[in-house]
């Protein structure tokens, strides 16, 4: 069965998301955290890649009605990569202030979403959607590799239990960013009505990076140090 990732907003969405993103970038410029900025801003190209290379222009699973696709896949791409990205490197971080950075993000998409809603009835809507079971299969297997290594590397560690990889909090960590990005876009009202994509997506979507993510933050923080 197909399933149909889509969303329709207004474009005083992407001026309000754009404004957001502009002071999410200053806080973190502001608190030094110059890593996370870069790793969210990385990613940001990386989706675009991706989204428009890959989905867009190769395989045609991504369609936008009302806008130029690159510029609003550029966006999107952006969006996405650099507020979930940086949120996962701040959690991984662990620097005492998880709580106050989750509330930070969360707060501003909710913010954009329904002042969006609210106020941008006379702003042209915009449509974009997105089949995905032609790759989710392929998503599930990056998935199961990245974890397979790290439940090996645990396996393969024992009486170190300091030494292992805490898989509940990189799962809590993959799964809880990616639901809290979808369940904002659905109670908007911007993501159509339909649990199945919010659970699919919440498993799928950025956990599937979650153990390179881990890796590659790992390796970085201990170069610094």
């Amino acid at each position: 069965m197909e399933l149909v990732a889509a969303r329709t907003f207004n474009t005083l969405y992407i001026w309000l998301d754009l404004a957001w993103l502009a002071v999410f970038a200053a806080v973190l410029l502001a608190r030094r955290r110059y890593a996370a900025l870069i790793a969210g801003l990385a990613a940001g190209v990386l989706y675009f890649l991706v989204d428009y290379g890959i989905f867009h222009l190769l395989l045609g699973t991504r369609s936008v009605q009302g806008a130029s696709p690159f510029w609003l896949l550029l966006w999107l791409s952006f969006s996405y990569g650099l507020t979930n990205l940086a949120w996962i490197w701040l959690l991984l971080d662990r620097d005492g202030h998880a709580v106050e950075w989750s509330v930070l993000v969360v707060a501003g998409w909710l913010a954009v979403a329904f002042l969006s809603q609210g106020f941008g009835g006379r702003f042209p809507l915009i449509a974009i959607r997105r089949g995905t079971s032609s790759y989710h299969g392929v998503m599930a297997l990056v998935l199961l590799a990245g974890y397979l290594a790290l439940v090996v590397r645990n396996l393969s560690t024992k009486g170190r239990a300091g030494k292992r990889v805490d898989l509940l909090r990189l799962l809590a960590i993959g799964i809880g960013v990616q639901f809290a990005w979808e369940a904002v876009l659905l109670l908007a009202g911007i993501r159509p009505l339909g649990l199945r994509p919010l659970i699919v997506d919440s498993l799928l979507e950025t956990n599937l990076g979650m153990p390179y993510f881990y890796l590659i933050h790992r390796a970085i923080s201990k170069q610094a140090a």
